[in-house]
């Protein structure tokens, strides 16, 4: 006899209480195996695949793409033990001795109740990790659809109306109907997770990246879940957008400029309309005309509850997470800012020379970080966080450097573990990774926190300076400008040199300004004259 097991939405670590549904990657009726990922989530911080500690056949799913889900929520419900012989497929952990642990067994890692029925099997792995999945492999899935009485949910109770724990049937209907949108796991693009699914479709997927075909024979190019919930609320057709990403792929801000355009539109022919009407009359006046405009805009704002033209974004997300940080930095550290500007003609010589050909590609950002772990060396006062509760200064002995990059899901901070003791090619590698992985929205929580210094290059946005918001609970930031021709004074003569802006936004609590200007002043040079960095190799 099979056991109905729920899962719910583990918890995802660093604080996190809820999580938003990317995409579905199972259906209703469909066989799972242990540790296998069944919905793919995205948090404050990054874009998680949850796996099921169960194996069995899926009874229900509760939620639809795009809806936030607090940890502890039910996200499925498994039938354990209702899987036919001849089409039981082992995962990850299954067998005899599977998830047995320590002196009795595993933990009830999804939260469900009651004994289980069909050995380990049925108690599941009990190995879901924060966020992370609770091994390396998930098993090939198939999916069964079974008919009534029959297949490999006979056995299993269904009450009229619900799914076979006895819980509302919404889930379930959810995974049958056109509610439920079919999408291929793992195809991501610049940020936006790649599905071959449209809205209101149902049934299997094509390949990733494939792209949806409409009913009048026009592919759209795969977009994701979210920007198609988008689309579906403000009725566009995602057949009359052409995307900007990368080969025509459809992102969010397309959706956003589509739904702002129309909004003009709508906004521009109310207008229009009540000035037609105006002068129509012909004891109206000029000034009358401006004043029934104005009108006419403000009804057509009061209809839709806000002004004409007005966007309203929720502070959600990572968004949301970003906007909290940055209050809070404000809030709890008490920051000064210093800058210089400094020649880097030399140091941009020093990385043409080590770009030769044959050898690793090295880049401007990891010789500044390279240069931010030696300056961090000397200063190890930068390198360190206040504990406020012990009212302690903690100076940590590994810099973990952290640096923003700018997505489509905006702005995140991956960071680089053990920075000082990587070479700068290992940097340059490093980084290059953590960015790709960033764009493609697929950094897992470890690799965005417990950073302990940031290095922020606003110079790729062509200006040249800024004051820094610290990334909490750090105790510096270090601001890197365009680099630009400028006129120097360069061994007593004018000349026309390239010259960057550094700014050091610090903790005044850790250190002062002796000790800020010192660090500064060291990279400064550094960038001057990159030899200075073989002294303190």
């Amino acid at each position: 006899m099979a056991v109905v097991r729920e899962f719910t939405l583990p918890d995802l670590g660093e604080g996190l209480t809820e999580a938003t549904i990317v995409h579905w990657m199972v259906e209703v009726g469909e066989v799972v195996a242990i540790d296998q990922p069944v919905v793919e989530v995205e948090t404050a911080k990054a874009m998680v695949e949850v796996p099921c500690p169960y194996g069995g056949v899926v009874t229900a799913r509760f939620g639809e793409e795009g809806a936030e889900v607090p940890v502890g929520a039910p996200l499925v419900t498994v039938a354990v033990g209702a899987v036919p012989d001849d089409l039981a497929e082992a995962g990850p952990g299954t067998g005899p001795d599977a998830g047995a642990g320590a002196e009795g067994g595993t933990p009830d890692a999804g939260g469900a109740s009651g004994a289980p029925a069909n050995g380990a099997a049925d108690a599941g792995s009990g190995n879901v990790l924060v966020g992370y999945g609770t091994s390396a492999a998930a098993a090939r899935r198939r999916r069964i659809r079974p008919g009534p009485g029959a297949g490999p949910m006979a056995g299993v109770p269904r009450p009229p109306g619900g799914v076979a724990d006895g819980s509302a049937g919404t889930g379930a209907a959810e995974g049958t109907t056109g509610g439920s949108e079919a999408v291929a796991a793992g195809a991501t693009a610049v940020g936006a997770i790649g599905v071959t699914a449209a809205a209101g479709t149902s049934g299997a997927a094509g390949p990733a990246g494939a792209g949806v075909v409409e009913d009048d024979g026009r592919t759209v190019a795969v977009i994701s879940p979210l920007v198609r919930r988008m689309a579906r609320e403000n009725g566009l057709d995602l057949r009359e957008l052409t995307g900007s990403g990368r080969d025509g792929l459809i992102l969010r801000t397309d959706v956003e400029c589509a739904i702002r355009a129309r909004q003009e539109r709508e906004t521009a022919g109310a207008a229009g309309a009540a000035t037609t009407t105006v002068g129509a009359d012909r004891t109206t006046g000029a000034g009358v005309t401006g004043v029934a405009r104005a009108g006419a805009v403000t009804a057509v704002g009061a209809a839709t509850g806000a002004a004409a033209g007005e966007e309203r974004i929720p502070l959600k997300g990572m968004l949301g997470a970003a906007a909290e940080k940055f209050s809070r930095s404000r809030r709890e550290i008490p920051e000064a800012t210093c800058w210089v500007e400094a020649d880097a003609t030399e140091l941009l010589a020093a990385r043409r020379a080590m770009n030769v050909p044959g050898a690793p590609k090295v880049s401007l950002l990891a010789v500044l970080a390279r240069i931010c772990t030696a300056a961090l060396a000397r200063f190890p006062a930068l390198n360190s966080t206040v504990d406020t509760e012990a009212q302690e200064i903690v100076r940590l002995p590994a810099v973990h450097l952290g640096f923003a990059a700018q997505t489509d899901r905006g702005l995140v901070v991956p960071v680089l573990r053990d920075a000082h003791a990587r070479t700068v090619e290992e940097l340059s590698a490093e980084i290059a990774r953590l960015t790709e992985r960033a764009r493609a929205g697929g950094l897992s929580l470890a690799e965005l926190t417990h950073g302990t210094f940031t290095l922020n290059n606003y110079g790729v946005f062509g200006v040249d300076g800024s004051t820094p918001i610290i990334n909490h609970p750090e105790a510096a930031m270090l601001g890197v400008g365009r680099i630009a021709a400028k006129p120097w004074v360069h061994e007593g003569e004018l000349a026309v040199r390239q010259v960057v802006q550094l700014s050091l936004t610090f903790d005044h609590r850790v250190c002062d300004g002796g000790t800020a200007g010192g660090f500064l002043r060291f990279v400064a040079d550094c960038v001057e004259q990159p030899a200075l960095l073989l002294r303190t190799l």
